[in-house]
């Protein structure tokens, strides 16, 4: 009679065992998918924080630079300024140009071109200090 009773729900019982197979090779595919995007997660938390560690380093080195450069440019810039506003110096020991006329006198050519070439030496300074910063930003890795 108990054999009677089971084969009348043999296929119940069959498909009752392959719903719990279907359920367990389900359930271990995404353990396995989860555990796999578990891993991968934390392996990208880890590369996070080595490039921030990195960007941080490269920040400092980049702070260091910017600040040495800009110190070096003022020191010269303030000596640029400091030589031609003394004047520029003749060459040979020659003295300046002498005034005849009053048109002379509102234009003192002497003292435009020291102007002059006092831009020009601060402007050379702008670009020569803008090379070097560029050269040493290119350098940080």
């Amino acid at each position: 009679m108990m054999w009677s009773l089971i084969s009348g729900y043999a296929n119940y019982i069959k498909i009752g065992l392959y719903v719990v197979a279907a359920c367990g090779i389900f359930y271990c595919g995404f353990h396995i998918g989860n555990q796999r995007y578990l891993d991968y997660k934390s392996e990208v938390e880890v590369a996070q924080k080595a490039q921030e560690q990195k960007i941080e380093s490269i920040r400092a080195q980049q702070e260091l630079i910017n600040k040495g450069i800009q110190d070096e440019y003022d020191a010269k810039l303030a000596l640029l300024r400091q030589y031609y506003a003394n004047g520029v110096r003749q060459p040979n020991g020659t003295k300046q140009m002498s005034t005849f006329t009053d048109t002379a006198k509102l234009f003192d050519a002497s003292t435009a071109y020291a102007e002059l070439a006092g831009n020009c030496a601060q402007t050379t300074l702008q670009l020569v200090e803008l090379q070097k910063w560029i050269n040493e930003q290119i350098g940080i890795k």
